[in-house]
Formats: structure tokens, C-alpha cells, sequence
């Protein structure tokens, strides 16, 4: 078997100047030019991937960035990653994986993370580990659902100070709309397969938080940890750029 061609497309006179650039792997298109158009590197997605190809997509994101973010990883994945780099990390539950040679600028603010129960810590986790890597910094709220609202009241000044909320929740979802009726930041709903067999595997959760009475509530699928946390980070990157340029 021949090995994978690469090459730049950027590189590639037969293509428009500004076409972004990506190397082709023959089992995957590395965007390595994504960090300069969207602010974040490319971000590798474990599930069905073998070990040496994650290995391999990962070396091309490492060079050219400095940092890689895994997510979906497994136990192979972890092995495999961390024998390829000796700053590659496992992060538990998460399934998740990061390599920080270099790590990304911090930005200024935080971005609370706020799940309804520990059953929910895998996929609020995810996000966690997502929000890090990219810079941000986290201030978690772990087992403050509506089951005892109180627990939600005793942290909702800390939250107001946060940049943007992601909210995970399972069973009927209905924490998100709470926090969105109690602070005036962006609240971004992450509903989780977790609940007994009316919830359907988070369907339930899913369509509670889109029918959801706080106002501007953003839903991501569910269990996307790492979808809420992007647009999380995308919002606190705008205002640490806006603050910078004064």
C-alpha cells in the first residue's frame, strides 16, 4: 500500500488564491488553516478513527499549532496518543485528549460551566476540557439542578460574572431555562441521554430546552459538550478582541 500523498491545496496554482489550505492525508484532509479563519485549530474527532490515524492527523495539527483537542477518544486512542507525544493528556470521563506544546493565548473573562447532576459530569467535562484548550478560563457548577433549586440561587452572582453559560442537563432539561430567567449572559443548553426510559436518550431534554420559556436559550445535539463549549469560546473571544481593541 502506497503511503498517503500530501500536499498544501493552498499551494496548488490551479486553485483560487485565497482557498484555504489543507493537507491531504489520503485518510483525511487536515484544515490547517482553520485557527487563522475561525480562531480555534481543527479539533479531532475520535469515534471511528483508528489509533495511527489519529496519531497521524495529530502530528499535522501539533506542528502547525502547537495544540491539539480529541475528543470522543477511547482507550487506544489515550495508549496511542501518549506515546506519540509526551505532552498528550488523557482527561477521564470527558473522553477527551490534549496536546499543548504550545499553548493558545488566554482570554480575558470566563465562561461558566453548569451541569444538573454528576450524572451529567461526562458531557459537561467535555466542554470543560473544550473551553481550556482554547483558552478560556472555567468556573464549574457541578449538581445544582432543579431538584434543589436553592443549590442554583447560592451561585447565580457567580455565574452573572461569567462571559457566557453552558448549561448541561438531562431527565427533562429543564435547568437551562432557570439560569436563563436568573442572568443576563448567553445561555447555551446541552441536553444529555441521561434519564429513565421516558426520556428517550435525551430526546426528552433535547426538545424541553428547545421549547424552553428563558428567553434566548441556544441548544446544541445532544451530549455535545464540545459544540456548547465552541460557541461558548467563539463568544468570549469576541469580547476579548473587542476589550483589546478598546
Amino acid at each position: 500500500m502506497n503511503p498517503p500523498s500530501v500536499e498544501e491545496s493552498g499551494n496548488d496554482p490551479a486553485r483560487p488564491a485565497d482557498c484555504a489550505k489543507f493537507v491531504d492525508l489520503g485518510v483525511a484532509r487536515v484544515d490547517v488553516d482553520r485557527h487563522g479563519r475561525c480562531g480555534f485549530p481543527e479539533v479531532i474527532f475520535g469515534q471511528g478513527k483508528t489509533p495511527e490515524d489519529m496519531v497521524l492527523i495529530a502530528r499535522h495539527l501539533v506542528e502547525r499549532h502547537g495544540v491539539v483537542l480529541v475528543t470522543r477518544a477511547n482507550a487506544a486512542h489515550a495508549a496511542a496518543m501518549t506515546a506519540a507525544f509526551a505532552a498528550a493528556r488523557s482527561h477521564g470521563r470527558s473522553g477527551c485528549i490534549t496536546v499543548e506544546e504550545r499553548p493558545l493565548p488566554k482570554l480575558d473573562g470566563a465562561v461558566a460551566v453548569v451541569c444538573a447532576g454528576t450524572s451529567d459530569l461526562a458531557v459537561a467535562e467535555e466542554a470543560v476540557v473544550t473551553l481550556e484548550v482554547f483558552g478560556n478560563r472555567t468556573v464549574n457548577f457541578f449538581d445544582v439542578g432543579v431538584a434543589g433549586i436553592h443549590r442554583l440561587l447560592a451561585v447565580r452572582d457567580r455565574i452573572e460574572e461569567c462571559n457566557a453559560v453552558v448549561v448541561v442537563a438531562g431527565m427533562e432539561g429543564a435547568l437551562p431555562s432557570a439560569v436563563a430567567g436568573l442572568v443576563s449572559k448567553p445561555v447555551i443548553a446541552v441536553p444529555t441521554s441521561v434519564g429513565y426510559g421516558a426520556s428517550f436518550g435525551g430526546l426528552a431534554a433535547l426538545l424541553g430546552m428547545l421549547n424552553s420559556c428563558g428567553s434566548g436559550v441556544t441548544v446544541v445535539n445532544i451530549d455535545n459538550g464540545f459544540g456548547a463549549a465552541y460557541a461558548a469560546a467563539t463568544i468570549n473571544r469576541q469580547l476579548h478582541l473587542a476589550r483589546a481593541r478598546g
